[in-house]
């Protein structure tokens, strides 16, 4: 269903398919999976297994319904890539986009791979125009293979997204990807991000000309950055990350500042 978003690169969500399954070490506190327990047998959400995937075809004409022009994520509680979604429904959903071309969708996956292949096949229908900004989720150095997946993705715009973020990414190469996207993970069992990851990213997009959105740190933040006058740590979780001591406040309190300023560079296509 289409619903007003709090996701900060984002302004509304549209879910055509809901549920996933864990592929890579990012998946492990999923907040789509947490929130799919919420909604058991509500809101098209299955009773028995929540986060199965399941198709919603009374969601396809939702953004025909739009009049005023939206920037759209695709799937935020599900992975349109899925192998459990057919070809067909997602040429629907596709489809669908096309229908209502004054919105700006955001299709983001983990299967890089089939993206490729329904890119391709896509865009030889013209259903793969400007509105849609094609992007992969990667958690860490070992899933670099999605972006060159994503490079290889014939379609108008592309962006990356690095949250969770949980490991050093060195030596990006950033060719054909406007925008990029970095953030630590919130919720239980979340784990802390050594701010140095985040800075050698934000540093490469600057050198490449890539932009770059510094979405939260997530539950953890800098001690030295997020500490008030008089406060102390005790009571709260410390962890040692790389050369900084992080702690667990909530993702609220931690908020969403990098060096002494927030960083919400968004790319128009440039292509």
């Amino acid at each position: 269903m289409m619903a007003r978003s709090k996701i900060e690169w984002t302004e509304y969500v549209w879910n055509p398919v809901t549920g996933c399954s864990p592929v890579s070490p990012g998946c492990e506190n999923c907040y789509a999976r947490r929130m799919a327990r919420r909604l058991r047998g509500r809101c098209g959400y299955p009773a028995d297994d929540p986060f199965r995937v399941t198709l919603h075809p009374d969601r396809l004409d939702e953004p025909t319904r739009w009049r005023k022009a939206r920037r759209v994520f695709v799937c935020s509680m599900g992975d349109l890539l899925h192998d459990d979604v057919p070809d067909e429904f997602c040429l629907r959903v596709f489809s669908a986009m096309a229908q209502a071309k004054r919105h700006q969708y955001l299709v983001l996956t983990k299967r890089s791979e089939r993206l490729i292949a329904l890119a391709n096949e896509v865009m030889g229908d013209n259903l793969l125009g400007p509105h849609v900004w094609c992007g992969v989720s990667i958690e860490n150095a070992d899933y670099l293979c999605r972006l060159d997946a994503l490079q290889r993705t014939p379609c108008y715009a592309r962006f990356v997204s690095f949250e969770p973020l949980l490991g050093p990414v060195h030596d990006l190469d950033l060719r054909g990807i406007d925008w990029v996207i970095v953030g630590g993970e919130s919720g239980p069992g979340a784990r802390p991000m050594d701010p140095d990851w985040a800075r050698e990213i934000r540093d490469q997009c600057i050198e490449q000309n890539a932009a770059f959105t510094f979405k939260q740190w997530g539950a953890w933040a800098p001690v030295d950055d997020t500490l008030r006058p008089g406060e102390s740590t005790i009571g709260h979780r410390v962890r040692v990350v790389g050369n900084t001591y992080m702690w667990r406040i909530g993702k609220k309190r931690a908020g969403r500042v990098l060096d002494g300023r927030t960083w919400d560079e968004y790319a128009e296509r440039r292509r």
